[in-house]
């Protein structure tokens, strides 16, 4: 697993030394893997209590290869936990976890692991293509020179790589840690907070970023505050509260049906067919329609807008509709409160 490492350099792991792989996991593992494809993520129940605190309350999901996951909740919700958890830097008390296929504690899976924490330090007298060169050093991988600057500049540090990281500003230091937590060509990157010290342009890359991976079928989990960056690139969304699953699932399912508000005039029987045939139909006066699209496909809106002018219809105004993550993240945690959160 790459990652920022602490002040010191870290110290060689002897792999005899490497803790036992459970042989319920092994089994886990063996049949996972004879799927067709196992998913970069899989953990089963978790729990942990820190004292007389449960921090998780039997947490399950899964983050399939290629795809991008959510992690959303309150402060307290149990996120970061529950990543020290699927990373192994924190012994679960109970529940099951397998990274690409592989226990967990496996350091064959760990190594094809890209994490960014929310909180790291660099050792200051060193420059961005050192750092970049000791991580590469730690997680065991070949990764030629060019392919490290290339890593660099794909978090907008090109022109830094021989620059002391003590002279970084924080969001600089952000994307250096960005750059490490991909270097060593992760199959899952987990990212926990990766822009909150990033001014909207940095926002902007990381969220292309992920894109990109994506494209190449790399796994990522991000755990970010950030609704609105989470709700543009995530192809599902897992809500924790107070240590439990809250709720889970697409946007689509999770945010419900979009909705299509009109204005229109010269509505004759044809065009108010059309309007139905899109999805659920209710007028609301003279010259407003609210539809309720039955699809999700992109082109939905301009085809029916497209239709509605051929059969005469004069389009004064379109405003889709639907309600936003963040409001159903507020509406999820208040319903389990029985009301407004203070």
């Amino acid at each position: 697993m790459t990652g920022p490492a602490g002040p010191g350099a870290a110290p060689e792991v002897d792999a005899a030394a490497a803790p036992a792989v459970d042989p319920a996991e092994e089994e886990i593992a063996r049949r996972l893997a004879a799927r067709p494809e196992s998913p970069a993520v899989w953990c089963a129940d978790l729990h942990k209590r820190y004292g007389k605190r449960t921090a998780v309350a039997g947490v399950s999901f899964t983050v399939g290869r290629g795809e991008v996951v959510g992690l959303l909740g309150p402060n307290g919700a149990g996120k970061t936990s529950v990543i020290k958890m699927l990373l192994s830097l924190v012994r679960p008390d109970a529940g099951e976890v397998l990274l690409l296929g592989r226990p967990a504690r496996d350091p064959a899976a760990r190594a094809r692991v890209g994490y960014l924490p929310e909180l790291f330090r660099y050792q200051p007298w060193l420059t961005a293509a050192e750092v970049l060169a000791l991580h590469v050093r730690l997680s065991g991988a070949s990764v030629p020179d060019g392919e490290r600057r290339a890593c660099l500049a794909a978090v907008g540090l090109a022109d830094r790589a021989r620059d002391r990281v003590g002279g970084f500003s924080k969001g600089m230091q952000q994307r250096l840690g960005l750059a490490v937590a991909l270097v060593a060509r992760p199959e899952l990157v987990v990212l926990d907070e990766p822009t909150s010290a990033l001014d909207p342009v940095g926002r902007a890359d990381v969220r292309d970023l992920l894109l990109e991976l994506k494209a190449r079928r790399v796994a990522v989990l991000l755990n970010s505050h950030l609704i609105g960056e989470v709700e543009r690139v995530c192809d599902r969304v897992v809500i924790l509260d107070r240590g439990r699953v809250a709720a889970a699932g697409s946007l689509s399912e999770l945010l419900g049906q979009r909705e299509l508000r009109l204005r229109l005039t010269g509505v004759g029987p044809a065009a108010q067919a059309r309007l139905a045939a899109a999805g659920g139909l209710t007028r609301d006066g003279d010259e407003s329609y609210t539809v309720a699209l039955a699809g999700d496909r992109p082109d939905e809106v301009p085809a029916l807008v497209e239709d509605l002018v051929r059969l005469g219809v004069r389009v004064h105004a379109v405003e889709p509709a639907r309600i936003s993550l963040e409001e159903r993240l507020l509406g999820i945690l208040r319903a389990r409160d029985g009301g407004p959160r203070p």
